[in-house]
């Protein structure tokens, strides 16, 4: 756990409740404007959520996204969404995890979700629907991840950007992911109107407590067959650092 991320919240917030969700299941099935791959740089699709968005999509979205050249850790790029119900598929790279570099790894985590966000509003979308990203063959710890997701879609709708977004969605798969999220959304969106209580959040003990718990559920493979060339690639990159 990164603690630099367990610090005051700020300016929580109950007044995008309304353009805030979160739901269990699968991101291929919904019929959103937009929804947010979590893909790796070549963006010619991988295992976990990529392979399942590239396996619903069909063959076009692969020949599409050859097309794009891929795309650098911590940035986005969108398509078209072909057989999906969806709009668009906007593609995001996220960091794989590293102990060494828990900032650098925040602020590409951050930039996936600024840089979809803004790819959304660039094209007239008004609905988004995340995958939790980095969470899963790239060993982002899924309190960290979370915090970072809530904080940054926050911060996004308070700017003049986040007004052209009708909802934003969170979508959790794994039950390690589902426990973040409903631990961790009501210390950004508060359920009323009330200011803010610093004793109402969750305790550092709580937030151990729920980790361990999440930790003794089955967890998703640190390595996966269509990703592991990649994996090896930026951790030695990150040693090379």
């Amino acid at each position: 756990m990164n603690p630099s991320l367990l610090g005051p919240l700020g300016r929580a917030t109950s007044a995008y409740n309304d353009r805030i969700a979160v739901i269990s299941g699968d991101i291929t099935t919904l019929a959103v404007d937009a929804i947010v791959n979590a893909a790796n740089t070549s963006l010619l699709g991988g295992g976990g959520v990529d392979g399942a968005i590239h396996r619903a999509a069909g063959p076009d979205l692969l020949a599409e996204c050859r097309t794009l050249n891929g795309c650098a850790t911590g940035s986005s790029k969108i398509t078209d969404a072909y057989r999906l119900p969806c709009r668009k598929v906007i593609h995001t790279v996220g960091p794989v995890y590293s102990d060494l570099y828990p900032q650098r790894c925040e602020t590409s985590l951050r930039g996936c979700y600024q840089s979809a966000l803004q790819l959304a509003v660039q094209h007239g979308l008004k609905t988004i629907a995340f995958s939790a990203i980095s969470t899963g063959v790239y060993g982002y710890p899924s309190y960290d991840a979370a915090t970072v997701a809530c904080s940054t879609v926050k911060a996004f709708l308070g700017s003049d950007e986040g007004e052209k977004l009708d909802k934003i969605i969170f979508v959790t798969f794994v039950e390690k992911d589902v426990r973040m999220y409903n631990l961790l959304l009501p210390r950004f969106f508060p359920p009323s109107d009330e200011a803010f209580d610093e004793s109402q959040d969750a305790t550092k003990e709580q937030i151990v407590e729920a980790e361990a718990t999440a930790n003794q559920l089955p967890s998703v493979p640190r390595t996966d067959p269509s990703d592991s060339e990649h994996v090896q690639k930026k951790q030695k990159q990150d040693s090379a650092d």
